[in-house]
């Protein structure tokens, strides 16, 4: 099958492959219906968010600006039409693309196509087709959709084609779902930020000179501008919880083997030393609850029996368990490996005062176990190959080894394995896993809250440590990030407000560690100004 608008020639320079990618995604852009205005550099301020409300119609705002669990109703009601929704949020989309680089292109043909089918639809029986009926949901590009190309960040993949939707997004379309756009992704796949030679930086839409979190950024960029209420990330070490974090939203990394991953497209594919993971990006926590109960409700297992077969347990299960006792909270406000910025630290104090106002909560110092280690176990899981396939996909276009891939491929953990030394890894996963879970089971704590993150939205190209979020992927522990609900300010900072005198580092601070080095020194240069508009958020972790 060929791929949908692929026009590159044979023998093509990687320059010439980009610039074919990035002439479709603008066709696509250009071909909405009214256009919208072009936007130049100048016009582009540091923070974007208020950009939107100045060029979409009264009615386009307000049908973004509504969450997932409202434009459910309205829609299956037939207050909203499908097609009137996803044309609002196609052309906000549009726009998120001018201000953050975070689209490869949009589908407006199938969308509008699948929206009127869904109109009609209802229109015909009163019967809306499903939960998501009409609903809008973005995409990671290299969660696959049958007929349109999946690169997975690699120019010299561009021209592969997915052979028929991911499993995941069958499940969504079944209830109702339309997809209308795909969302960036960094070369490898492997950054906490996202950049790649196809579509260049996605940066953040608070303010543009920091990340917008990877690799799933894309999405984390869209969603931040409210292109998007509901998307597809996916998360081997915080890929999800990176681009929620640093755009002020809700982000869930399952547990491996929970919800269906079959058809997207990475290298290493088969590779079971540590499992990646699917999951959603929402404007609200509901957004993320209703996409994880429709996934579950299809039972995916059925289709891919690698999945762990237990279907949605509800807030009432959960209450049954906890009855009788408190919440049991264990708090970390550092892994003793790097300490969080001030913003961050202010922010858990905040939260850590609200629950210890409760009465049906437990609030405990959690004392992390060897969170260093945790990363060299990881680490040396990641490239078993010595990241010979990655390496092998860049130089197949000659496009550049990004700064950030060469930090992770050449990460001095990383190895080409022989069969007795893979082994040897695995059993020092499985050894880690065990000692977490006694001393988890010791101190007898419902959820972990915690930094989402050594700071928060990183400067681009700074994003250099994964231990707040890749320490969960190892252990195989569901965790949600979320917002607290403020935002890095001058302001704020200048008048003490946001209590960070209190988490400054103190005088002559000595780092704990080579990354904590990295991470102080990038505060002294940068402080609250550099990080200004920044959203702020944290990180719960269970156990599933």
């Amino acid at each position: 099958m060929s791929p949908v608008n692929v026009t590159i020639a044979s023998g093509a320079s990687w320059q010439e492959v980009a610039a074919d990618r990035q002439r479709h995604r603008d066709a696509t852009i250009a071909s909405l219906n009214p256009p919208l205005p072009k936007l130049s550099a100048s016009d582009i301020p540091l923070d974007t968010t208020g950009i939107p409300g100045s060029i979409l119609t009264a009615k386009e705002l307000e049908i973004t600006e509504k969450n997932v669990e409202d434009l459910v109703s309205l829609l299956a009601s037939g207050q909203w039409s499908a097609k009137t929704v996803v044309q609002a949020f196609m052309r906000r989309a549009a726009v998120a693309q001018q201000l953050t680089n975070c689209v490869t292109e949009i589908l407006s043909e199938r969308a509008l196509q699948r929206a009127a089918e869904l109109d009609d639809h209802l229109a015909a029986t009163g019967q809306p087709v499903g939960p998501l009926h009409g609903l809008p949901i973005s995409v990671k590009e290299h969660v696959g959709m049958k007929g349109y190309d999946l690169n997975a960040g690699f120019v010299a993949w561009v021209g592969q084609v997915g052979e028929e939707d991911a499993l995941i997004l069958q499940i969504l379309w079944d209830a109702g779902a339309v997809f209308y756009v795909r969302t960036t992704q960094p070369q490898t796949l492997m950054h906490l930020e996202t950049r790649s030679n196809l579509y260049g930086t996605t940066v953040n839409p608070f303010n543009t000179t920091l990340t917008a979190g990877g690799s799933s950024g894309g999405e984390g960029a869209l969603v931040g501008l409210r292109g998007s209420v509901l998307g597809i990330g996916t998360d081997i070490g915080g890929s999800i919880r990176s681009p929620a974090a640093n755009n002020g939203l809700f982000g869930f990394k399952p547990t491996a083997l929970r919800l269906p991953v079959s058809g997207w497209s990475a290298t290493m594919a088969g590779s079971d030393h540590i499992v990646g993971t699917i999951g959603p990006l929402s404007t609200s926590l509901e957004g993320v609850s209703l996409f994880v109960r429709t996934i579950l409700s299809g039972r995916p297992w059925l289709r891919e029996p690698s999945l762990v077969p237990i279907p949605w347990r509800g807030k009432d299960q959960l209450e049954e368990r906890a009855r009788g006792r408190k919440l049991r909270v264990g708090v970390i406000w550092d892994d003793k490996v790097v300490r969080p910025h001030p913003p961050i630290l202010a922010a858990l104090s905040r939260v850590v005062a609200e629950l210890q106002k409760s009465d049906e909560v437990d609030v405990i110092e959690w004392e992390c176990w060897k969170h260093d280690l945790a990363w060299e176990v990881i680490a040396k899981l990641y490239f078993c190959d010595g990241a010979a396939e990655e390496k092998a996909a860049i130089a197949a276009s000659g496009e550049p080894l990004l700064p950030l891939s060469k930090w992770i491929l050449e990460n001095p953990h990383v190895r080409e394995h022989t069969i007795s030394t893979l082994w040897q890894a695995h059993e020092e996963r499985q050894a880690y896993r065990t000692s977490y879970a006694a001393i988890w089971n010791e101190r007898d704590v419902d959820v972990i809250l915690c930094p989402a993150g050594p700071g928060v939205a990183p400067k681009l190209e700074t994003a250099r440590y994964w231990g707040y979020t890749s320490q969960w992927n190892l252990l195989n522990y569901p965790a949600v990030v979320f917002p607290v609900g403020t935002k890095v300010s001058r302001e704020e900072s200048a008048q003490g407000k946001q209590d960070n005198k209190e988490h400054e580092y103190p005088e002559a601070y000595k780092p704990m560690s080579e990354a904590d080095q990295y991470n102080y020194d990038l505060w002294k240069e940068h402080g609250v100004d550099g990080y200004v508009g920044a959203p702020v958020s944290l990180q719960l972790v269970g156990r599933m």
